[in-house]
């Protein structure tokens, strides 16, 4: 009996692990994990060559003592116990650096037997190790608490287990590209539902006749879905950017008395009763806009890419924010190309169907960061590689958001879209409320 329930347990834990891995960890892994730890980091640490050698005042205590002097390794300060793995805070010895620490991130991650590890730095002489003990991106659960707020807006979970933020006052505009099937529509629709309880007028350009943006018509201030009336929209949006700018400029013009912080240089540095809402525009599908059918609309071309290009590099202390789609992007799309992705700090390539895609969004990232977007499978998407406003890069994969689900909550919170005097002519005549709400799913 006690052979059958020894081969029932771990049975048990076996299906646990791989139905439930958070609860697996959480009661059994992590417990696992800490006694490895605990017994191996000498070794593993002088393995990976982690160690320094002794410093003098050791030196002075081995020889008066007739010891051989040990050589100094790095401090563990404390541990803590996460949902998805383990968080070591170590103390550096003097002559290390962060660099050591993440040269050695597969050594340590097969040393512990461990899914990942990621390396972060913090104060000088601190650093913090993130183990992860399972497969977070399998199953994407979001953490608790992402840290959700105005313009910024969970959209996926980071390979190490933390959320990661779409968050457009640190990063005003992102370029997003994708293949077909890769998750681009279904990473643009968390974007969007997160967006649309907000105070924020949300802008869609979307040539292929509206089809990706169109579902959301009740909660968009405008919707072009013709290259003629994305260039009519970007003139409107300039024009809404160029009284803006006109309006902080009338705030700059203080008495001499005014206090020093009510100068300002864009517009969240305006009192709130006149200060305009943030206005996101998202673009489907940025190569309609560059596309040529003949010779005539090639002036055509150039205007759009002009006025994009404007958007970019002004748009942020007027509070317009892009976020550009596509399901490729290089500079054969034409002149203006890469003039627009310089503008364009925050970079997410989904799966691509050619290389010249992922060098075009993360190759002055990291020539790394190509590779791992290469080797992003078809089984897996929603899985992506993002730019880290720290610097470097992550693996991310959203969870999964289905077109329903996007467009009850756009119908629920139609009432908060901005009435924009500017954007009235293109103001989209959404479908009866009621077709709209009979989208989404039945409550369980």
């Amino acid at each position: 009996m006690s052979l059958i329930g020894l081969v029932l347990i771990v049975v048990g834990l076996g299906v646990l692990r791989w139905r439930r891995p958070a609860w697996y960890w959480l009661g059994f892994g992590a417990l696992v994990a800490l006694i490895r730890i605990r017994i191996s980091f000498r070794s593993v640490m002088e393995a990976c060559g982690l160690t320094e050698p002794p410093s003098r005042s050791r030196l002075w205590i081995a020889a008066a003592t007739h010891r051989e002097p040990v050589r100094m390794m790095p401090g563990i300060r404390w541990v803590r116990i996460i949902r998805s793995g383990l968080v070591l805070r170590l103390r550096m010895r003097p002559g290390q650096e962060v660099q050591d620490f993440e040269a050695t991130t597969e050594r340590l991650r097969h040393s512990w037997r461990m899914h990942g590890v990621h390396v972060h730095a913090l104060k000088p002489g601190y650093l913090e190790i993130r183990l992860i003990g399972y497969d977070v991106l399998r199953k994407v659960v979001m953490p608790g608490e992402p840290g959700a707020g105005l313009l910024r807006v969970p959209v996926a979970l980071r390979a190490d287990g933390s959320a990661h933020l779409r968050d457009f006052r640190a990063t005003p505009h992102e370029l997003v590209v994708g293949a077909t099937e890769s998750g681009k529509s279904v990473y643009l629709r968390g974007l969007i539902k997160g967006l649309a309880p907000q105070q924020v007028a949300l802008v869609g350009i979307d040539c292929k006749w509206g089809v990706e943006l169109a579902p959301f018509a009740r909660r968009l201030s405008a919707l072009a879905v013709t290259p003629d009336e994305a260039g009519a929209l970007l003139d409107a949006l300039v024009g809404e950017m160029t009284s803006r700018f006109e309006l902080v400029c009338a705030a700059q013009n203080l008495p001499p008395d005014a206090p020093l912080d009510a100068i300002t240089s864009d517009i969240w540095g305006l009192p709130e009763d006149i200060r305009p809402v943030p206005l996101v525009v998202v673009v489907d599908e940025i190569a309609e806009l560059f596309l040529l059918t003949n010779k005539a609309d090639e002036k055509r071309r150039d205007h759009l890419v002009t006025q994009l290009i404007r958007l970019a590099q002004l748009g942020r202390a007027a509070g317009v924010y892009l976020e550009i789609c596509g399901q490729r992007f290089g500079s054969e799309l034409g002149p203006g190309a890469t003039s627009l992705r310089a503008q364009l700090t925050g970079r997410v390539a989904h799966r691509v169907n050619d290389e010249g895609s992922a060098k075009m969004a993360l190759g002055d990232v990291s020539p790394r960061a190509v590779g791992v977007v290469t080797a992003i499978a078809p089984t897996r998407p929603g899985t992506a590689v993002t730019a880290l406003p720290t610097g470097g890069f992550a693996r991310i994969r959203a969870p999964f958001t289905s077109l329903p689900d996007a467009v009850a909550v756009c119908a629920k919170y139609a009432h908060m879209t901005p009435d924009l005097p500017a954007l009235d002519a293109f103001r989209p005549v959404p479908a009866p409320a009621g077709d709209l709400v009979e989208l989404a799913p039945e409550p369980a």
